[in-house]
C-alpha cells in the first residue's frame, strides 16, 4: 500500500517547538548546523544496520530505511538549496515531491549498507556546506515554490528539524 503523502506546511516549527520531537528551532544557526548533523550520522548509520530497517511498522509509514534515504536526499536538497542561496539575490527553489521521489527512486527496495554511505557523504557535504556561511549571509532570502520565504538562517533551522524529526521518527 503506498504511503499517503504528506501535504503539511511545516514551517511552523520556525515559530514553535515541535511537540512530537521537541525540536526547537530559536537553537538553531547556520554555524551550529555542523556539528548537529555529524553527531546524527553514526545515529542514522545504527538505525541502518537494525534488522528491521526494512519492515514498515504499519502500511501509512515509511521504513526507517526510507526515511534514511528521505534525510540522505533532504541532505542534498538542501545543500543546493543553501548554496543557490550563497550564490544568488532573492534565490528561487524547484517543487521538490518528496513522496515520488520515494516512488521513482525505490526507496523501499534500497540497500541498507549503500545507504548509509551516501547518508553519511550528503551529510558531510551539506555541514560543510553550513560551516561555511560567513554570518553576514545569513539574511540572504529564498523563496520555495510555494511561496515559503526564508533566510539562511530560517532554512537552517527548517532543514534541521526535518532531519532531527526523521531520527525521532525512526527511533520511535
Amino acid at each position: 500500500m503506498p504511503i499517503v503523502p504528506d501535504d503539511k506546511d511545516w514551517t511552523w516549527v520556525l515559530t514553535r517547538p515541535c511537540p512530537e520531537c521537541s525540536f526547537d528551532s530559536a537553537t538553531a544557526t547556520p554555524a551550529t548546523v555542523p556539528g548537529v548533523i555529524e553527531n546524527m550520522l553514526p545515529r542514522w548509520r545504527a538505525v541502518l544496520r537494525r534488522p528491521d530497517a526494512v519492515e514498515r511498522p504499519d502500511d501509512h509509514t515509511w521504513s526507517p530505511l526510507e526515511y534514511a534515504c528521505h534525510v540522505r536526499d533532504v541532505f542534498g536538497l538542501f545543500d543546493q538549496r543553501l548554496n543557490l542561496m550563497l550564490d544568488q539575490d532573492d534565490a528561487q527553489f524547484e517543487k521538490w515531491d518528496q513522496d515520488q521521489t520515494a516512488i521513482d527512486q525505490d526507496y523501499a527496495g534500497a540497500d541498507p549498507a549503500v545507504v548509509s554511505a551516501q547518508l553519511t557523504a550528503e551529510g558531510r557535504q551539506v555541514a560543510e556546506s553550513f560551516a561555511g556561511v560567513r554570518e553576514q549571509d545569513w539574511g540572504r532570502k529564498g523563496l520555495r515554490s510555494n511561496g515559503s520565504e526564508f533566510t539562511v538562517l530560517t532554512l537552517a533551522q527548517y532543514f534541521l528539524h526535518d532531519v532531527v524529526h526523521h531520527l525521532h521518527d525512526v527511533d520511535g
